[in-house]
This record gives structure tokens, sequence and C-alpha cells, in this order.
């Protein structure tokens, strides 16, 4: 007499086997999702550094207008989307820096000057603070990255 199917044995092991393999992808699967937020989040910081840095190299070249006492960099990051008036131009057509500002991918607050932290040119490093002007942006986003360093400091 033969029979067919699986023994309920057979089936147990198998599931077990199947749950010890959903244990060890689940947080392979998280590192990769948090992998990814970081790459954003390079990529979106980079971008925008960029922009600043054209912004006051054309500052610096009288492209832009200023005043005297200005630091030659933009006064909020909408600036960069918006442009400004070539002054070197005789149309005066505008210049911009971004298409748009990206959003900060490890906080869920908006997007523009609201998802990221403003440094003034006139505050330092250790302690950012905004100001009349935007020198750099960094995340409000807590914790370390992959590599160990805060998200803050990078």
């Amino acid at each position: 007499m033969k029979s067919r199917g699986f023994t309920l044995i057979e089936l147990v092991v198998t599931l077990a086997l199947l749950g010890v393999m959903a244990l060890m992808a689940a947080p392979l699967a998280e590192l990769s999702v948090q992998r990814a937020h970081e790459q954003e989040l390079r990529l979106a910081l980079r971008e925008i550094r960029t922009a600043l840095d054209q912004y006051k190299a054309a500052a610096d070249r009288g492209l832009i207008e200023r005043k005297v006492g200005d630091s030659g960099y933009p006064p909020n990051l909408e600036t960069l989307v918006t442009g400004v008036p070539n002054q070197k131009s005789p149309g005066r057509e505008p210049m911009y820096f971004l298409r748009r500002v990206p959003r900060d991918p490890l906080v869920a607050v908006g997007g523009g000057d609201a998802s990221w932290g403003l440094r003034s040119y006139a505050s330092s490093a250790a302690s950012p603070s905004p100001g009349v002007d935007v020198f750099d942006v960094y995340t409000h986003a807590p914790g370390n990255g992959l590599d160990g360093r805060p998200y803050r400091d990078w």
C-alpha cells in the first residue's frame, strides 16, 4: 500500500526552514533600504551644495548684484530655483541654479527650505544656525549612517 503526499513532520520542517530563511533576509532588506536612502541624501546634498557654489562663483564674477557686506551666498534655497537677474546681460535674463530644491529623503517634512537645516556664512560648523544667507545645508535626521557618522555631519 503506497500513500501519496507529505507527512506532517515534513511540512513542519519545511515551514521552519522557510521561516529561518525569511528571518535572515529581513535585515538585508532593511539594510538595502537604508543604503538607498543614504545614497539619495548624498545626491541631494551634492546637488544643493554645487548650486550654492555656482551662485557664489557668479556673485564673485559680478553676475549677481551684491550689496556691501554681503557674503555672496543666496538668501534662501528658493532663490536658486526662482533665479536672479544676470547683471552683465543687456536683457537681465534670469540665471537659474536648480530646477527644484530636492527634498531631504530622511525627513518627511515638506520640501524646499523646510526640510533642510540651513547654515549661514556667519555661523560655525560646530553649531550651524540660519541667518541672512545660505552657506550650507544639513539634514535634521537623527541617527548615524552606515559609515557610523551622524547624518547631521554629512
